[in-house]
């Protein structure tokens, strides 16, 4: 019986195996399709071969379906937040675009080195062509800065010359956006611009690769209102500027009086705020994600800080053009008044100390005149802030830091104010001295003659000289190549990508450049005591990228090898240097070129400093 029973089921089992033997993978319903191609594991090329079996599987990798929608995330995730869940979008276009954006962004970063290798970068100078095509792609901005980030995201000792020139145009693409952010802002009623949105543009403007958002700073300030509220809470439990929305206070002073000591307890004695007399001078000082992060800034950006929060817990204080030290000032009057010794002038870097008007003139030692207690707008105050930084630009040193903060300081400054003449000449002065961008120096000395016809001599003077300069960079000359073993080269004894230590100084750094004799001038050579040196100028110089972010030229025998190398942070590594391979720095194409005997030499001193069996190991191997 039972025999009979498996002999009428078999025939059954067999029809179901074979049925599914039959079964092909695109007889599954889509979903399970769509859910199959969404493994990670399957890439674009994948996705691609899959589509071009059938019609079928053609079908259910469309261009707005899960699967190009899924390969797009998982190539690049930052792009994300550009794109609403709830919306349809033709991914497999976008992806293609993206695809080819990457592909364009890549061949110019390439580009860079060959052109800027023996000049000053300037970004904004070439990528006027090169992203007229881009944009011609048609795709949105954030493409181009996510493939960017996507190079300076990659192996940390690896394409370094891609991710410096990488982060030289990110850099300035982000600069062209803030800067039309800045636009809009200063095309807005007076009334209606916030003094602590223009300084956080100030502040991104100086900062591009920094994630600073007026959000966050937001964010940040209102955690120190909550602290007031506590603080205010203690003071007066039904006070008008703990309702939401706050109450008003402009008819009783008293409650103002309230919310100001609150508000200098925490900031001052709970919070620890306070001005920076001991290193005044540092930009960090004028930056409000820095002055929020360290606590510490000088009398513009703190007065900022308090203006902005009074003004939220229902205080309004107006910003004060003091000279010499930024002030705010706070009406005693209930309807408002125009006479200055109706206001109560608070300094913001003195931990909110309040002043009568004539204990203002004590703080810079003279007597000014009554129109520099007028209260100013949020587009003086930006002036104001961004003159202090220009300030400290031209303060500096003259390395790349200091031009950078020049640089940027006089591009926001002229988007403020466009027609002031001094800085205007500044800057064409300024691009004259690094030797870039010449065809925008015509245009700016074009535009000083139609605002002041006397600058003439001074314009005539740096048209004359640019002019020559564009003629020189029409025919170029080559760099000469240095070989090593050239007659006059053979008392070099150290190569480009060494990583050595100076002697007497202590410093690390990496060989970038060599003469076989000193070539800096006599009042240098004077100046750095030289001929004090037992082989004095007569011997080999080097070039050095230097750990602290200095350019320095040494003498051979201040410098000797490195007994441990290691990477050296400075900022123009980059622009000389490919990879950093444990030891040594290898040479990019355009370093090789210039000096094409020393990535041999450079690995057979390696080789011979670090890689040398020791004694006892030789040893022990010739014994076996």
């Amino acid at each position: 019986m039972a025999t009979s029973v498996a002999g009428e089921g078999q025939p059954i089992l067999n029809g179901i195996i074979d049925e599914l033997h039959t079964k092909k993978l695109t007889d599954l319903p889509s979903e399970l399709l769509e859910h199959i191609l969404c493994f990670p594991a399957l890439q674009h090329v994948d996705v691609c071969s899959v589509s071009c079996c059938c019609k079928r599987l053609h079908d259910v990798c469309h261009g707005r379906g899960q699967v190009w929608g899924n390969q797009f995330k998982l190539r690049w995730p930052r792009l994300q937040r550009f794109y609403r869940q709830n919306e349809s979008y033709d991914w497999l276009r976008e992806y293609k675009t993206r695809h080819r954006v990457g592909i364009q962004i890549r061949r110019t970063v390439e580009s860079f080195s060959k052109r800027f290798y023996t000049e000053v970068p300037c970004i904004g100078q070439v990528l006027g062509d090169t992203f007229a095509e881009i944009k011609a792609l048609g795709m949105p901005e954030h493409f181009c800065e996510d493939e960017l980030l996507f190079i300076l995201d990659s192996d940390k000792r690896k394409s370094l010359t891609l991710k410096y020139y990488a982060k030289k145009i990110l850099y300035f693409l982000r600069q062209q956006t803030i800067l039309r952010s800045l636009k809009t802002f200063l095309e807005q009623p007076a009334e209606q611009q916030s003094a602590l949105e223009g300084a956080v543009l100030v502040d991104q403007y100086c900062n591009p690769l920094a994630d600073i958002t007026l959000e966050s700073i937001c964010s940040q300030l209102d955690e120190i209102i909550e602290k007031v509220k506590k603080m205010l809470k203690m003071k007066n439990p039904s006070h008008p500027s703990l309702r939401i929305p706050p109450g008003a206070l402009d008819e009783d002073l008293e409650l103002q009086q309230q919310v100001v000591w609150a508000l200098n307890s925490v900031l001052y004695e709970q919070l620890q705020y306070k001005g920076n007399e001991f290193d005044y001078y540092n930009p960090l000082n004028s930056y409000i994600h820095q002055v929020l992060l360290r606590r510490t800034g000088i009398p513009i950006s703190l007065s900022v800080l308090y203006l902005t929060l009074a003004g939220k817990l229902g205080v309004q204080l107006q910003p004060v053009n003091f000279p010499n030290h930024f002030l705010l000032r706070w009406c005693q009057k209930p309807r408002g008044s125009g006479d200055i010794y109706d206001f109560v002038y608070i300094d913001a870097f003195g931990k909110g100390k309040q002043l009568m008007a004539k204990e203002c003139e004590y703080l810079i030692g003279h007597q000014v005149a009554a129109d520099y207690y007028s209260a100013i707008n949020s587009t003086e105050l930006l002036l104001r802030m961004v003159g202090n930084l220009l300030n400290i630009g031209k303060r500096g040193d003259g390395n790349e830091k200091s031009y950078q903060l020049l640089r940027d300081s006089l591009d926001l400054y002229l988007t403020i104010n466009p027609d002031n003449v001094q800085y205007l000449l500044l800057q064409a002065r300024l691009y004259f001295h690094l030797g870039i961008w010449p065809e925008k120096v015509l245009d700016i000395l074009q535009h000083i003659r139609v605002l002041d016809p006397s600058q003439h001599g001074a314009v005539g003077y740096l048209v004359q000289h640019t002019l020559e300069h564009i003629e020189h960079k029409q025919h170029p000359e080559a760099p000469e190549a240095k070989r090593r073993t050239a007659p006059e080269h053979l008392e070099v004894q150290y190569s480009v990508g060494l990583i050595m230590k100076h002697k007497r100084s202590g410093y690390n750094c990496v060989i970038y450049g060599w003469d076989p004799k000193c070539t800096m001038s006599q009042e240098w050579i004077t100046t750095m005591r030289v001929q004090q040196l037992s082989s004095g100028a007569n011997q080999p110089f080097y070039n050095v990228l230097v750990q602290d972010g200095t350019c320095r030229y040494a003498a051979q025998e201040n410098l000797e090898p490195h007994s441990a190398p290691l990477e050296i942070g400075h900022p123009e590594v980059g622009r000389y240097f490919s990879e950093f391979s444990d030891t040594h720095y290898i040479a990019n194409e355009a370093l090789q070129a210039r000096y094409p005997e020393d990535t041999a030499e450079t690995l057979a001193t390696v080789q011979d400093l670090y890689h040398r069996p020791e004694p006892d190991a030789a040893a022990a191997h010739k014994d076996m």
